[in-house]
């Protein structure tokens, strides 16, 4: 099959992707060939999109690090013709080509057979940010951090990460404090699940060494002072899960919170996360993601405007989740 096909992709650094025509022999090797429905977009995905960091590692490069669809051909017999599937991470958009392209070829290792109850638009209604989410949440438990041990705060809430890890932790039973700069989403928190809404500015300055113990955990996806802020007033025994960096790759932290507090500080990685840990994840959205939030969190966008969605999310511009329509209806 030798049709063309439409893909955003970036072709060189510091200059913004666009959208292209490609064949199938442009694609690249792998051993399953993948007719992509949806992807999603990520505060990533705007960084590759928009050439705002070097995400992409060669050039070019299909950006999108999410994908879903239908196996069209494959040489591997786990994974036939007509098998839906997700992949989420592994290398997309950084150094191997992702999902924002009709037809994608890919590693069969990477994929994951459609999660039971969910259709493919569900899974990138969730995608990695909903899954990074769960993963965040299922630290929080790792580390005993229960509903009876006080507040948790989510940040950037407003977010896929937040507004994921905002409806699950409610539905939990968490006493959840949501945090943005955006007066106009509080509503839309609370209709989530949040018990409250914090304005991220009280989260942005200076941080103390020590401050006052107010809660027993937090998701994180902003990084920086807030990250900071978050350890220096989480509660004795508690724990931070820190996923993200929209507020900077600094970290202006004392030892106090982890040596006088005992405060974990837990690094979630989503991108390589084993397989095992991807599959306990997606069983857990099925069960502890309100399926009516979801429909509250999600907006759907054709694949040609991605290039402008890309400055809407770094700018702190989208609500929510952003579904990709890939394929052509």
């Amino acid at each position: 099959m030798t049709a063309a096909f439409k893909a955003i992709v970036a072709e060189e650094a510091k200059k913004p992707a666009v959208l292209k025509e490609l064949t199938p022999d442009d694609l690249p090797e792998g051993d399953v060939l993948v007719d992509v429905r949806y992807s999603t977009l990520n505060y990533k995905d705007g960084l590759a999109v928009a050439a705002k960091s070097p995400i992409c590692k060669s050039f070019p490069m299909v950006c999108g690090i999410d994908l879903a669809g239908v196996v069209a051909e494959s040489d591997n017999p786990d994974f036939p013709p007509g098998t839906e599937v997700i992949v989420n991470g592994f290398g997309l958009s950084e150094k191997y080509w992702g999902g924002y392209s009709q037809r994608q070829r890919l590693r069969s290792e990477w994929l994951l057979k459609r999660p039971e109850g969910f259709t493919l638009k569900e899974t990138m209604a969730i995608g990695t940010a909903g899954y990074t989410a769960m993963l965040c949440v299922m630290a929080l438990e790792r580390h005993d951090v229960t509903p009876d041990k006080g507040p948790v705060v989510v940040t950037g809430a407003g977010g896929g990460v937040g507004s994921v890890a905002t409806a699950v932790l409610a539905k939990l039973g968490y006493e959840v404090i949501a945090v943005t700069g955006r007066a106009e989403i509080h509503d839309y928190l609370k209709g989530l699940g949040a018990a409250s809404v914090m304005d991220r500015a009280t989260l942005a300055g200076d941080p103390k060494p020590l401050g006052r113990e107010q809660w027993a955990g937090a998701v994180d996806s902003v990084g920086s002072k807030t990250l900071a802020n978050l350890l220096s007033q989480t509660r004795y025994g508690g724990c931070v899960a820190a996923c993200g960096l929209a507020g900077g790759i600094d970290l202006p932290v004392t030892v106090f919170p982890f040596i006088l507090r005992s405060v974990t500080l837990a690094g979630v990685d989503s991108v390589m996360a084993p397989m095992d840990l991807r599959r306990q994840a997606w069983d857990r959205l099925a069960r502890d993601l309100p399926r009516e939030k979801l429909l509250d969190i999600v907006t759907e966008e054709p694949l040609e405007r991605v290039p402008e969605l890309a400055n809407d999310i770094l700018a702190g511009r989208v609500r929510g989740r952003i579904v990709i329509r890939v394929a052509d209806r």
